[in-house]
């Protein structure tokens, strides 16, 4: 699949994220080794805290769906001037499985980045880093 299929697939997700509250839409797609691909978006809720983002949605169903090792490429967007970097706990979960993960993150005129999850959560850790 190449990056740009990937990101129209996150960018598909923006219209089902549930964003009362920020007005803010985020859609992920993840990319697993066997080309299987798992989808999010964001779910806001009015106890804010109950809030999930988009590439977290993705990443807890590929777990649940038995993917925990094979993460290949992420692409996180949203309808925004900037790019859609992901939020310090995304940072920290995606590391828990794919330290080395490739990510792009892309804006609203439907352009993305790329660079490694490494690169935005330097000296992470994760379970091979408590012995």
């Amino acid at each position: 699949m190449t990056d740009r299929e990937l990101a129209d697939l996150a960018y598909a997700m923006l219209e089902k994220s549930y964003v009362p509250y920020s007005k803010f839409p985020v859609g992920a797609a993840l990319l697993c080794a066997d080309g299987t691909v798992f989808t999010g978006c964001n779910v806001e809720n009015a106890a804010y805290g109950s809030t999930i983002c988009a590439e977290r949605t993705a990443l807890v169903k590929a777990v649940s769906e038995g993917h925990r090792d094979d993460f290949v490429r992420l692409a996180v967007v949203g309808d925004s001037a900037d790019y859609c970097w992901p939020c310090g706990a995304c940072r920290q979960m995606l590391y828990e499985f794919a330290p080395e993960l490739e990510l792009l993150v892309g804006k609203g005129d439907r352009s993305f980045t790329k660079l490694k999850l490494s690169d935005l959560l330097p000296h992470g850790f994760g379970p091979k880093s408590l012995g």
